[in-house]
């Protein structure tokens, strides 16, 4: 006697091959950009350590540093006055190789495999990041080595956006695109708090360990890639998705805007509207050309910068004004990156929903306007606020760069091109992060300035002097 087909086959059978492929596409990139942001987060966490107080700490007797000396036990050259500075120097020279890497990124991404490419690039950034922890124990104290570093860590991450971008708009047709990229992107807020958990298991015995174990699972990832990334539906016989719809662009255009729409971009753009060829390369100036690019660009400039404030300095703000431990402080700025998949979400269902994406950016930086300027008034008056702030500070900042990054790009590539002029936007929101390590170093660095006299349980309160400074 033979059984009924099993409850699992039955479930196989209900997708499709095309769905299969689709999804564990979906899958991989998502665990690619997770790696490479997982690598960026372990430097805001170990910052505390780079520099902290050192008086309560019972110096060791073969210690030579004076007995009244609190900087003996930080981590040289950042012992010094000004490490607020030096931690800022070392975080813009891998903003600024990253602003500029991204800028030809796009340009060898669209005339290179994208396995090869992303495969060599998540190696390279593994092997720089876990060259920045093995610092730690090598016993490196000079600055050039750590901004060497990051320099070099700096482009090679920009190998991963516009492909990996490039990869799924490969794959994915234009409806219900914004879901989908919002649900996809989360693998930045993923990245974020898993980069957070691991350096904070390390961070208060041996810091390097904090950047050498996400390096190797990014070059774990790297080697993955290389063996199982499929760059084209057509390369395991899939079909591929509708990009090109006439039917589509006319619900999104008014009839007169046709002519003029495809009058000035016959100069700039071109592509084969056979099944399954590949579009031709595109120039700088032909990508700015592109409706939306400029305007979204402009979007991508301010909310990233924002989120980059909160991706380097969060922790160590946490770790100052609270007084919790370096550890405490990295697991509780997570939530900032628990609110930016709610965000992302939220922000693809109502871009789907309303097909407005620039609606829905606009009423989401709006709204975050006036919340960052909540939480700094009353963030810190005790833990549940705190946690309910980050949340949604977090949703309101990362959805719009969630959108703008994922779904807005990922049109913008199947539309035009390849991989040029989806990575202009983020290549904006690049530029806007290197400014987020100037005007925050001082007061993020600065005991006295985010002193206050509130204390959580657990927490120490400001002393008597600090409290004079910055009531």
């Amino acid at each position: 006697m033979r059984s009924s087909l099993a409850p699992g086959v039955w479930f196989l059978r209900a997708f499709s091959r095309d769905s299969w492929f689709r999804g564990f596409i979906l899958l991989i990139t998502f665990f690619i950009y997770t790696c490479y942001h997982m690598s960026r987060k372990p430097i805001s966490v170990v910052k505390s350590r780079l520099h902290h107080n050192c008086s309560g700490i019972i110096q060791p007797t073969n210690n030579t540093h004076s007995i009244n000396d609190t900087t003996w036990c930080n981590w040289a050259p950042f012992d010094q006055s000004n490490y607020k500075e030096l931690l800022g120097a070392v975080d813009n020279a891998f903003l600024v190789a990253y602003a500029i890497g991204m800028f030809i990124s796009g340009i060898f991404g669209e005339r290179l495999p994208l396995r090869y490419y992303l495969s060599a690039g998540m190696l390279l950034s593994g092997l720089f990041t876990a060259l920045f922890g093995l610092g730690y124990f090598w016993n490196i104290h000079v600055l050039w080595y750590f901004v060497l570093v990051q320099i070099c860590n700096g482009l090679a991450q920009t190998t991963g956006w516009p492909s990996v971008v490039a990869c799924v708009g490969n794959w994915f047709g234009k409806g219900k695109r914004g879901l989908i990229m919002g649900i996809w992107n989360s693998h930045t807020s993923v990245g974020n708090i898993l980069g957070s958990l691991i350096a904070g298991i390390w961070v208060d015995e041996q810091w390097g360990l904090s950047f050498i174990v996400p390096g190797i699972i990014t070059a774990i990832m790297g080697l993955i890639t290389f063996f199982f990334l499929i760059e084209y539906p057509e390369d395991v016989d899939c079909t591929p998705p509708q990009h090109h719809v006439e039917s589509e662009d006319s619900q999104d255009l008014p009839e007169d805007s046709h002519s003029n729409r495809d009058s000035s971009l016959e100069s700039a753009v071109t592509y084969s509207k056979e099944p399954g060829a590949q579009p031709a390369a595109i120039s700088f100036f032909g990508a700015l050309r592109i409706p939306g690019v400029i305007e979204f660009s402009l979007c991508l400039l301010f909310a990233k910068l924002v989120s980059y404030t909160f991706l380097y300095w969060l922790p160590l703000y946490i770790f100052n004004v609270v007084h919790f431990t370096a550890k405490e402080a990295g697991d509780l700025s997570t939530l900032f990156d628990v609110g930016g998949i709610i965000g992302g979400i939220l922000a693809g269902l109502i871009s789907d929903y309303t097909n407005g994406r620039a609606t829905t950016c606009c009423v989401m930086l709006i709204l975050a306007a006036p919340m960052m300027f909540l939480y700094n008034s009353i963030g810190q008056r005790g833990i549940s606020i705190s946690i309910v702030m980050l949340i949604i500070s977090g949703a309101l900042v990362n959805g719009p760069y969630a959108l703008i990054t994922t779904a807005v790009s990922a049109d913008l590539v199947r539309l035009w091109g390849l991989c040029w002029p989806g990575s202009f936007p983020p290549q904006a929101g690049t530029m806007s992060s290197t400014c987020s390590s100037l005007p925050t170093s001082w007061p993020a660095c600065s005991s006295a300035g985010w002193c206050t006299k509130r204390s959580w349980p657990g927490s120490h309160p400001c002393t008597e002097t600090e409290a004079l400074v910055w009531p």
